[in-house]
């Protein structure tokens, strides 16, 4: 499965983003379905995961704040991110896994087999 993100761009401290994830080839997602977002000089991390049925995980540091989700077709992966703080700086990604259930370690960039290239996200002060 290719992915291919978009939405990223500078926003002020405060502001709002909504980062998408399609499939070039329009595929359908039936997987467990991840955002994660990497700064730099640090690990990869998961922001938050969602299955099929809409069943979602998010990391703590952004509850609130994030809101992960699939279009009504299941075509499209949306990260709804609100109240952007400087640390949400770093590059994000969308990731899919090979099963329709997110494992118990959704958090892991190892349970995923399918990455997009990335897309930019900077908040200033």
């Amino acid at each position: 499965v290719e992915l291919v993100e978009s939405g990223g761009a500078s926003v002020e401290s405060g502001g709002s983003l909504e980062l998408s994830c399609r499939s070039p080839e329009r595929t359908t997602f039936k997987y467990c379905m991840a955002w994660f977002r990497q700064a730099p000089g640090m690990k990869r991390e998961g922001v938050a995961a969602i299955e099929p049925d809409g069943y979602t995980h998010v990391e703590d540091s952004v509850k609130g704040r994030f809101t992960i989700s699939l279009d009504g077709a299941k075509k499209t992966l949306l990260l709804q991110m609100n109240s952007l703080k400087p640390e949400d700086t770093a590059m994000y990604y969308c990731a899919a896994e090979g099963y329709d259930i997110c494992s118990g370690a959704w958090w892991h960039e190892s349970e995923y087999n399918y990455w997009g290239q990335g897309t930019q996200v900077t908040v200033f002060s």
